[in-house]
Order: structure tokens, then sequence, then C-alpha cells
């Protein structure tokens, strides 16, 4: 048995999980007052969830493409036992993280799991306030996902003593959507990025409310993966995120350009549409034609799976018909989002803060290149060493090596990029590549593939797999204990697990979520074709 699994059996890690002496309790308070009213939610094995919080109005009717509106306040006690529904979206088969919830265009709701005694005791002369908090924000391309999928469950990180928030944005063309009618109608104000607008709101909310569940709201960090992970990185460019948190993770976000280029809010970048245009093109394919408020009139009355129009990851793989009708993602709104990450990143102008960030070791990844030829010759004149890199036997398709240049490009390289800025500015920054794949799916991946790392995360393998062994339990342990660490006070290391060094530009050093022997801190070995993916496909910015 290897060694790191049998210390983890030793201690018992494994065989009985950390909340299993935990049980359930009444006398834990379960109704908390926030600024719209009282919740009551449920306890359960020392954890007090409260499920499907909204915190902004429905964005629906005249709401429908305006910023988020506040909350109404209620009166009596509401319960909050049920997740409120995922944004509006077209279900992508084969889903990571399949929702537990219906969807609808009524969506601005929040969850939170807090350990049960960190309710404030409304009998007690004072309450204690100063649990970390951690704020997810899930992915799905932007056009799916939501917070009630099972493995998106916060109870272990709440058993850990860290509260779990969780929040639902709009997504597609609900969430980032121009249009030269709105820009008329809100003239002065944010426009285009609704999903943005929407995390920004639900961690103001978090800043106003989080005392009332036992959270420190100066000991904030946030999290995300794929399109949550790129969002992470727009907030922590966003002068309006300033001082909303701490900390940031960021888990197969990109770096650079995670969906294509960014179109600008209005103005066209050569064979680039605006935003407004793509709007303009949605608009006609509805019949909907003008640019005054007959036109937005009109946008606002489409039903809801019009709006959404068959869009989902699925389809956003599929060849493109016609005038383009989505912007893929956020918008350079030059407020709210003043470019790619690269840009902002590349002349220091994030927030500074510590960040965790690191890919999968078989991530997303996309060519077009039907050839060894075509694939290999934007390497120039390192062409041949990137051959023998990416494909060190002679014997692998092109579809296969496509696919790990297009991973280095989208997602691996994006990653050390934004580590390497990061430590430019003298914040702290850590590394990783989760590589561990689970039992049942070891014939059939060629590796740990994007989002497979989530289940660990929040330790909810079971939710996700029928079949686990002590190794994928002993790895689920060990990555969240690392994000409990880092929640708590910005660093990874501690209680016991082995030690994760600081990335730096020169040592290259990565935690590699190994297959057989768990968590491994060295050098990166993907280092040079990394090198290679810089040297040839970083794209000049756009100032």
């Amino acid at each position: 048995m290897q060694r790191w699994l049998k210390g983890l059996l030793t201690l018992g890690l494994l065989a009985t999980p950390l909340w299993a002496w935990a049980q359930a309790s009444s006398s834990h308070p379960t109704r908390v007052d926030i600024d719209t009213g009282t919740l009551r939610g449920s306890s359960m094995l020392d954890v007090t969830a409260f499920k499907g919080i909204p915190y902004a109005a429905p964005p629906t009717g005249e709401n429908r493409w305006r910023p988020p509106q506040p909350a109404r306040p209620w009166s009596g006690v509401r319960e909050a036992t049920r997740f409120g529904p995922d944004c509006m979206q077209h279900p992508a088969p084969g889903d990571a993280a399949p929702l537990g919830a219906r969807s609808s265009e009524n969506c601005l709701y929040l969850n939170v799991w807090a350990p049960a005694d960190a309710i404030p005791d409304p009998r007690a002369d004072s309450a204690m306030t100063n649990h970390p908090v951690l704020v997810w924000i899930h992915g799905g391309g932007y056009v799916n996902g939501g917070t009630s999928a099972p493995v998106y469950d916060g109870s272990a990180f709440a058993r850990d003593g860290v509260i779990l928030v969780s929040l639902n944005y709009r997504l597609g063309r609900f969430g980032f959507f121009a249009h030269p009618a709105l820009s008329r109608e809100q003239p002065g104000q944010a426009l285009g990025n609704y999903a943005i607008m929407d995390q920004l709101a639900a961690l103001n909310w978090v800043q106003r409310n989080i005392g009332a569940f036992g959270g420190d709201a100066a000991n904030v960090t946030i999290m995300g993966e794929s399109a949550g992970g790129a969002s992470v990185l727009d907030l922590t460019g966003s002068p309006a995120a300033r001082g909303l948190f701490q900390r940031a993770v960021v888990m197969s976000g990109g770096g650079r350009a995670l969906m294509g280029p960014m179109p600008k809010l209005s103005d066209e970048q050569g064979e680039q549409p605006s935003a407004e245009t793509i709007g303009e093109n949605f608009a006609h394919r509805h019949g909907i034609t003008g640019t005054g408020s007959d036109a937005l009139a009109a946008l606002r009355a489409l039903p809801a799976d019009q709006v959404v129009d068959g869009l989902n990851m699925q389809s956003l793989m599929a060849p493109r018909k016609g005038p383009r009708t989505w912007t893929g993602g956020p918008i350079r709104d030059g407020e709210l989002v003043s470019g790619p990450p690269e840009g902002i990143y590349r002349a220091g102008l994030q927030q500074h803060v510590p960040i965790m960030i690191g890919t999968t070791d078989a991530d997303l990844g996309f060519s077009t290149a039907d050839s060894m030829e075509a694939l290999f010759s934007p390497f120039g004149a390192d062409a041949d060493q990137a051959r023998a890199l990416y494909d060190p036997t002679g014997s692998d398709d092109v579809q296969r090596i496509g696919w790990r240049v297009g991973m280095d490009r989208m997602m691996t390289e994006p990653a050390r990029f934004v580590a390497n800025q990061v430590a430019a500015t003298g914040e702290p920054v850590w590394r990783y590549r989760f590589s561990h794949v689970a039992l049942e799916a070891r014939d059939d991946w060629p590796g740990a593939v994007h989002a497979s790392e989530l289940p660990y995360l929040f330790r909810t393998l079971d939710a996700r797999y029928d079949h686990l062994d002590d190794s994928g339990r002993a790895m689920a342990w060990q990555l969240h204990r690392y994000v409990v660490n880092f929640a708590r006070d910005g660093n990874p290391n501690g209680g016991g697990a082995p030690t994760w060094p600081l990335h730096t530009p020169l040592s290259n050093l990565i935690m590699d979520f190994t297959q057989h022997q768990g968590p491994v801190a060295r050098q990166d070995p993907w280092q040079t074709r990394l090198d290679l993916i810089e040297r040839h496909f970083t794209p000049a910015l756009d100032h």
C-alpha cells in the first residue's frame, strides 16, 4: 500500500469520515435574521443549511437585462430548506454536475452551509462571527450549470469550520447581452455583463449578511471552476469587486481568453463584431428590428426558451450557421470588465490577493487541424521539438495530439501565466495539476478530465461515482483539506498534508495530485512544451 494512503488509514480519516462522530442536534438554532427578513434552515450532522435565499429581485419582465435589483423583503419566516430554481438554460447531456432543480429565469438565489454551532444563538449575549467564508461560482461555459447539483453540496466544508456559499448567476443571453436599445435606455449604467453583476451582488450580500450565519465578512475566498474560474479572474480584475474578498481559487479557468476573443460593447474590432451587433443579430433572428424602445419591449417579451434558443455546452461545439448571436461570455464594457484577464494581469491591475490555480491533466482542449503538418506548422522552427514533446512515441493520431496542444493553449499555459503574474506582484501563489482518475473511469478516460476534480474538492464522491476505492477517498480528503486551509488563513499547508511549495517562475513547482502517490510537489514536467505554447501562441494584446 502506498505510504501516503497507509498514513491516512492509520489516522482513521478514510475509514471514518471527519463528521461521523457528530450527532444531529435540534438544540442548534436554525433561524437567522438577514437584511430582507427571517430565514429558517435545516440542521443535520452538525451542519445547518439555508437554501434558496433570494439575493436579488427576479430578473424577469422589465428587469430582464438590467443590473440585479434589491431583493424584496418578506414578513414572517421564510423556509430555506430547498434550492431555488437554477438559471434558465438548455441542459447539456453528460454534464459533470447534473442539476437537482428546475431552471427558470427567476433564479437569483444563493445557499449557505454553516457549522451548526456557528449560527449565533439569539439567547446568547454575543455571537462569534469569525468563521472563514468560501464563495463557490459554478462552471458550465456561461450557458449551463447551477447550485442545485448534488456534487456541490457544501456540508463537508461546513463540518471543517468553513462557511460555504454557492450562488446562481444569469446564463447565456440572459447573463451576457447587449443591444443599442439597452444602451439608450440605460445611459451611463453598467451594461452587458449581467452575470458578473449578479456575482457582485451576491458578494455584496455576503458582506451585509454573512455575520448572521457566523461568518467573517473580512475573511472571504472566492472559488470557481471552468467558467466559474474565469469569473474569479474577471472579479479579481474588476474595480467593482475591490474589498469583497481576500483570496481566490481558480480551477481550469484559463487566464488569457478562455472562450475566445472578448467583444467590445459597441465598437467593432476588425472582423470581430461588437456585443451590440451580436445582440442585433439575435433580435433579427426573431423578427425584431430597430434600436428603440419598441424593439427592447419585443426582446423582453420573448419567451425565456426563445432567448435560450438551444444554447448549451454541446451547441457551442457545433459549427455556427449564420451571423453570430452569442457573445461567448463576458463583454469588454470598460467598467466592470475592462478586458481579458491576460491584459489586466500583465499590467498588474488585478486585486493583489493570494491565489491557488491549476487544471486537470486531461483538461479541455480543441483543435481544427486535420494533419500533423497543420497542427505543428504554427510552432515554426520549433515544430520538430513540439512534435517530439506532444507525440513522443510517434504513434498517436492528430485528434488526440491536437487535443493536447489545444488543452495547453486553452488551460494549462494560461494558468501558469496567471501564476507567474501573481508571483511578480509579491503575492503568494500555489499551482496544481489534478491527475487522479476515479476507479470506475480509469479504463475510459485519458486522464483526469475537465471538472473531474470537483467531487474530490467537495467530498461528494458518492454523488458522482458508484464505485470508489481508498485512493479516491484519500485524494478527496487531501484536496479538500488544502482548500479548507487556504480559506482559513491564505495558505494551503497544514493539518498533516504534504507540503505544497509556492510557485515562482524560476522554480516552476506544482502540486501534482497523482494517481498512485497522492499529492506530489515537483517541477512541472510539461514546462518545455508550455514554453513553446507561450512562445508561439500567445496572442497580441489589444489595448
